[in-house]
């Protein structure tokens, strides 16, 4: 991934978002681990748990360890119905796990530990050609995952090979990681963005962009060709922007058990709503309520249906 945030500015595709072929979700696994427990996770596992329940059929490219962990973790993402054709086995690394403390405000901070086994993730040529064949319509990816080299060069071999795939960037900034560099060129590689109100602040002073959120939704569209952009405010709901209309929506208000998880069930809302073309205010409001029916329930992926979210 080379060249600046001005080289690719202007990188924007004229494809629809109801792209023909599956969502490809690249990278962490990792184990949330809480004072008195631990639960499943990682936001592109997340992510791609909560597009299937949502109907899509995600291919999950990661890897966890040889140790119990990995062994329980894989055990878990086929029991979600994930395609785990290109889940990987690292015997270099134990597989990841994120100390998760909750914060005054309800927040959660995360400290990874790394290298982790999805650190050693490796794809082979054959293993590009095969995703490349699968023709997809969504590449999903984040900033935990190549901010190291290796994988971002994975992250840019699977931009090569998938010149007309739409491009979704889930922000997720953890200390250590969110480097103003790598963020830059993220962002900019990308035709959907999603984050949240703190991430867009942080993003705003790498970027030059005003913090105001309209400010910044609109005039970060128009400089890096984002065809829709997404600030999530917690309780307080969402912003949105598709390129020509901006929407505020509420948030929907639940009983909290944790929110960890609640804003890659919002993620894959948001996809669903575009893939479905709805009025952007449909869509805003529809992943507020699939956000905060996760939050409401402890863990990363806990079961819900459609029906549920409907009914808040």
């Amino acid at each position: 991934m080379t060249g600046n945030t001005e080289d690719l500015r202007f990188h924007r595709r004229q494809i629809g978002f109801d792209g023909p072929g599956p969502i490809i979700v690249l990278g962490e696994v990792l184990w949330d681990i809480f004072p008195n427990s631990s639960c499943l996770g990682g936001a592109p596992l997340n992510f791609a748990a909560h597009s299937r329940v949502l109907g899509y059929s995600p291919i999950l490219i990661s890897a966890v360890g040889t140790d119990e962990l990995g062994v329980e973790a894989a055990r878990r993402i086929v029991d979600l119905g994930l395609d785990v054709s290109l889940l990987r086995c690292s015997s270099a690394y134990k597989t990841g796990t994120a100390a998760v403390e909750i914060e005054a405000d309800g927040e959660p901070s995360f400290t990874l530990q790394r290298p982790a086994a999805y650190d050693d993730l490796h794809l082979a040529p054959a293993d590009i050609q095969r995703v490349k064949a699968l023709n997809p319509g969504w590449l999903y990816y984040g900033t935990v995952y190549p901010s190291r080299a290796e994988a971002k060069q994975t992250l840019q071999r699977l931009f090569e090979a998938l010149p007309e795939t739409i491009r979704f960037y889930d922000v997720n900034l953890r200390p250590g990681f969110d480097s103003p560099v790598l963020v830059s060129e993220l962002i900019a590689r990308a035709d959907v963005v999603k984050l949240n109100e703190s991430e867009a602040f942080t993003v705003g002073g790498f970027l030059g962009l005003p913090s105001r959120l309209e400010e910044f939704c609109v005039l970060g569209a128009e400089r890096f060709g984002w065809r829709a952009v997404c600030v999530t405010l917690g309780e307080r709901g969402c912003v949105m922007f598709d390129g020509s209309e901006f929407v505020s929506a509420r948030g929907r208000q639940v009983q909290v058990a944790d929110t960890v998880g609640a804003g890659d069930a919002f993620a894959a809302a948001f996809m669903h709503g575009l893939v479905q073309r709805w009025p952007l205010l449909e869509i805003a409001s529809f992943a507020n309520r699939v956000g905060a029916l996760v939050a409401s329930r402890a863990g990363a992926i806990p079961e819900w249906v459609l029906a549920e979210a409907a009914a808040l």
